[in-house]
């Protein structure tokens, strides 16, 4: 194996580590509140499922170049309240944070922070909208030049199952009517 691939297959292999112990962390953390018998991160998980208990903060981090930094670590925090969050940019750079914010929270500041960068943004929403998300884009890095989000590679392997299974029914069907043609054909002949 050539050394471009090695280091493409080790860089693979670290993401992967990266995401196990982000969910480990928070397995622990999840089981550490439910050992403990606290319910406040129930709470939390409750609330923000109402759009007014929640604020977006998503957007693209991108390194010197231009291009997309994938798995770069994206503080988020509202600095009048000190509520916060830390997430992972997705292959493509992309970010997506969630803050548990209320009505009360309009007009906070907002610090996104990655790649030794910072930029502040307001929380800025209609208290009365509870139907509409309430979020706000962030792009960190120079340029940041974020292209039309190409077609996931899901949807052609959606395409490849889809068409294996009309294949396989086919084949099926041309089997079922040789061995129906073939059995008319022998009751014919006797």
């Amino acid at each position: 194996m050539d050394a471009a691939k090695q280091a493409s297959n080790d860089r693979k292999l670290e993401l992967v580590a990266v995401r196990f112990r982000a969910f480990a962390r928070i397995a622990l953390a999840v089981a550490a509140s439910w050992l403990s018998g606290t319910t406040y991160l129930v709470g939390i998980a409750e609330a923000m499922h109402e759009v007014d208990h929640r604020f977006t903060v998503e957007g693209h981090i991108c390194g010197s170049d231009g291009r997309p930094v994938p798995e770069a670590k994206v503080m988020v925090k509202d600095t009048r309240v000190s509520i916060g969050t830390a997430v992972f940019t997705d292959s493509r750079g992309y970010y997506k944070a969630v803050l548990h914010l209320h009505n009360d929270n309009r007009g906070d500041p907002i610090l996104v922070a990655a790649l030794e960068q910072e930029q502040k943004v307001t929380a800025q929403f209609d208290p009365a909208d509870v139907k509409n998300e309430r979020q706000v884009t962030v792009n960190i890095g120079s340029g940041c030049a974020v292209q039309q989000e190409e077609t996931s590679r899901w949807v052609y392997y959606g395409a490849g199952i889809g068409l294996a299974a009309l294949a396989v029914a086919a084949g099926i069907g041309f089997v079922k009517n040789r061995q129906r043609a073939q059995k008319r054909g022998k009751g014919q002949r006797k």
